[in-house]
């Protein structure tokens, strides 16, 4: 099962760490990150970089693709060699998957309109600007196409689509593996519970490193 990861410049590493740590336990997977060309690729805090393995123009007909968010997803979904591969890749995938912002590079290779979707929060009218339908869902599962919420929600669409190819009981398995137990200290994780003045200061702290 060939697996790829797409990165970009100032992508955010945990939306591609968290599922590849489940989708790389998957039976016979062969997971490889994959950029336009092969290398280390910067994330968005600038303090790691993740060795892209092989070019995208490498990886023709990966079973599964995925694509992360991160502060450099709006140029990431105006390349055309990188919007191109992904239109060319879900053409014969089996699963096109995106974690937080990373589905505004799928709207912007066309993979999002009329269908229901979800990205971070913070993004929803960018999302719809693709046709899509936003929903408040962690995972949403349309066809083939598998979208996540923000960063953390990764993992929950890592063991979402390990379900799908290996069954319950293994994801279940993988889950205990990883301890994915969430306890968090606090309940802010969404904009529903989060008070008004954090949800206005994170936007301002985000436009901030776009504007960066």
């Amino acid at each position: 099962m060939e697996i790829c990861v797409v990165l970009y410049d100032q992508f955010t590493a945990l939306d591609c760490m968290g599922p590849y740590e489940i989708l790389s336990r998957l039976p016979g997977a062969r997971l490889r990150f994959a950029a336009k060309k092969a290398g280390p690729v910067v994330t968005d805090t600038g303090m790691l970089s993740i060795n892209a393995e092989v070019a995208l123009k490498d990886v023709v007909r990966p079973d599964i693709f995925l694509v992360p968010g991160g502060p450099g997803d709006e140029a990431a979904a105006a390349d055309g060699e990188i919007v191109d591969w992904i239109a060319r890749a879900h053409e014969t995938s089996k699963w096109s998957t995106s974690v937080c912002t990373g589905a505004l590079v799928l709207g912007a290779a066309g993979l999002l309109r009329g269908l229901d979707a979800t990205t971070h929060w913070a993004s929803v009218e960018r999302l719809e600007s693709y046709g899509a339908k936003y929903m408040h869902d962690r995972v949403v599962r349309r066809g083939k196409i598998i979208t996540a919420a923000g960063v953390s929600a990764g993992i929950d669409m890592g063991l979402t689509l390990a379900a799908e190819e290996a069954g319950e009981e293994f994801a279940k398995m993988i889950q205990l593996g990883i301890e994915y137990d969430p306890q968090p200290p606090f309940d802010c994780g969404s904009p529903q519970k989060a008070p008004a003045h954090l949800r206005d200061a994170l936007l301002s702290l985000m436009q901030g490193t776009r504007a960066a």
